[in-house]
């Protein structure tokens, strides 16, 4: 076993909320060793973050905090919980950094990355001047950031999200600290940026001997990444093990629980007589980007020429890197957006229809989105948001045929046909996620467009969601149009994988074959970052 550098003993952390006591953490404990990766996994609200915090002193001040800290660093054996204020701001940066989860919200968007990561060198070291910036173009240079020089003086908004990520990174190792804490690093990024991320974060860990706290809901960047895992649920540590123990025999039921919750399955196949339901031909999106007075306007073409053809029944899943045209793809053959080229809808053409036209057809061909509670308005009770639809193309309905068609389509999605006069904040992601399938089902759909259904939910929740979809196709012989970045979650819905990078589509084919056996460069480096190479 390496060296204790972290030790921490029988942490809790409660936090005083209109005159009710939530217990977020409780007794926890566990040891990182120098240099070593200690991964604490499980789902949203299982105490991860909150513990991570509270060993940088970060909490909120209506949270209150028990327990012992032990850091074994520049002074030798501190109790952090204890240390003076003065104290904990040099250990902060100087010997323990952390990584957020969203480097969006942690750059200010009105500053300079450059400067940013300046602020660290100010606060912790004696470097100005041009030694601080040599000093970022160094850092930059470390992460892996293209053309240093000239970036520190970009602005966030002006780097993709992994390279933000990067930038993060510099700026926690500025100070060369002993301990890195990421917390969920990776999750917004795609599957290629996340390899990078992880390659990179390891190559650093190595070079400055630093020990890592990685927190997680992903178990399969925990099987790769991490030495040893602490699985925590409702506040507690129900289970510590080496990363090989733990895959090859968890004990705890919760463990197995997820485990068990990965996505696995395949999809039965459909016939081959089913009927086309949706068919595009050459299909093109182009997006005018700049307007000059006097000069030809810029455009960027998103989409070039597309053909695709699916069937009843089919799930047909679409896979890429953000910026690949996988949502405008979809957003195109609904004629959600303006497009060139042939777009069919059963027997419909529906390439020069307007909107009046297009409007029946709606109720035929629904979407479900990403993010449920950014689609779901906050000022309207469920029952109202599951409604809408057949206000629309309805109306002939009476309000109690509305609300039985509301309770039957909330039965459909497993969730209480009584919970339709609660609003969407009363309900948890999963819950949130059903209900904005709900809503698409209620108009009795062929057609549903799958927007990253998934991807911003724990594994656990993503399994209960996924089974839905199958039983739901099964049950109405839906058809599926499955967008996601999460090759996993696609391998186990699709009949039919289309990979897209830049606009085009690079190769598509049958799942199992294009998993087991692809083609193209692109779609191995896109099987090989997400682990499913070594998973097949």
């Amino acid at each position: 076993m390496p060296k204790p550098l972290l030790e921490i003993e029988r942490l809790q952390v409660d936090f005083e909320l209109h005159n009710s006591r939530v217990n977020a953490v409780k007794d926890v404990s566990f040891t990182l060793g120098e240099g070593e990766t200690l991964a604490l996994v499980g789902e949203s609200g299982s105490g991860k973050s909150v513990s991570s915090t509270a060993i940088l002193r970060l909490l909120p001040e209506f949270a209150s905090t028990q327990g012992a800290i032990h850091w074994h660093g520049s002074q030798g054996r501190e109790e952090l919980l204890s240390v003076s204020s003065r104290r904990m701001r040099r250990i902060r940066g100087n010997e323990i950094s952390m990584i957020f989860q969203e480097p969006m919200t942690s750059l200010n968007p009105l500053q300079r990355i450059g400067r940013q990561v300046r602020e660290v060198l100010d606060k912790h070291t004696t470097l100005r001047g041009q030694a601080a910036r040599q000093r970022v173009v160094e850092l930059f240079e470390q992460v892996g950031i293209p053309d240093p020089h000239r970036r520190v003086s970009s602005y966030p908004y002006e780097l993709s999200g992994g390279q933000r990520q990067r930038v993060m990174i510099a700026m926690a190792l500025a100070c060369e600290p002993r301990l890195l804490i990421a917390d969920e690093p990776t999750t917004a990024l795609d599957v290629t940026v996340q390899a990078q991320i992880l390659s990179l974060l390891k190559r650093l860990q190595r070079q400055y001997g630093m020990a890592i706290l990685f927190i997680t809901h992903d178990l399969g960047i925990v099987r790769h990444f991490a030495d040893r895992v602490c699985v925590m649920r409702h506040g507690e540590v129900v289970e510590s093990a080496t990363t090989r123990e733990l895959f090859a025999s968890p004990r705890h039921d919760y463990t197995r629980m997820l485990i068990d919750a990965e996505p696995h399955g395949r999809k039965a196949p459909i016939a081959e007589s089913a009927p086309v339901i949706m068919q595009a031909r050459d299909l093109k999106v182009r997006f005018a980007i700049k307007k000059r007075l006097f000069r030809p306007t810029d455009y960027f073409d998103a989409v070039r020429g597309i053909d695709l053809t699916i069937r009843q029944g089919q799930t047909v899943g679409i896979v890429g890197e953000s910026g690949s045209g996988k949502s405008t793809l979809g957003r195109a053959l609904l004629r959600l957006l303006e497009s060139s080229g042939e777009v069919h809808f059963e027997d419909t053409d529906l390439t020069h229809l307007d909107s009046s036209t297009l409007r029946p057809l709606r109720s035929r061909m629904q979407v479900v989105f990403q993010d449920p509670f950014g689609s779901l308005s906050p000022r309207m009770t469920v029952g109202e948001i599951v409604s809408e639809g057949l206000r629309v193309h309805h109306p002939e309905l009476t309000r109690k045929q509305c609300i039985e068609r509301v309770a039957e389509a909330l039965q459909e999605v497993s969730l209480d046909p009584a919970m339709r006069q609660r609003y969407p904040h009363e309900f948890s992601g999963g819950q949130r996620q059903r209900i904005a399938i709900a809503r698409a089902l209620v108009l009795k759909p062929r057609f549903l467009l799958l927007d990253e259904p998934t991807s911003a939910l724990d594994r656990s929740v993503q399994a209960t969601v996924i089974e839905l979809l199958r039983t739901l196709q099964q049950r109405h012989e839906l058809t599926y149009l499955f967008i996601s970045h999460d090759l996993a979650v696609v391998r186990a819905l699709a009949d039919t994988v289309v990979v897209m990078k830049e606009g085009r589509v690079v190769e598509q084919g049958d799942t199992e074959a294009l998993f087991h056996s692809p083609r193209e460069a692109y779609t191995r480096e896109l099987i090989r970052a997400a682990f499913l190479d070594q998973a097949a």
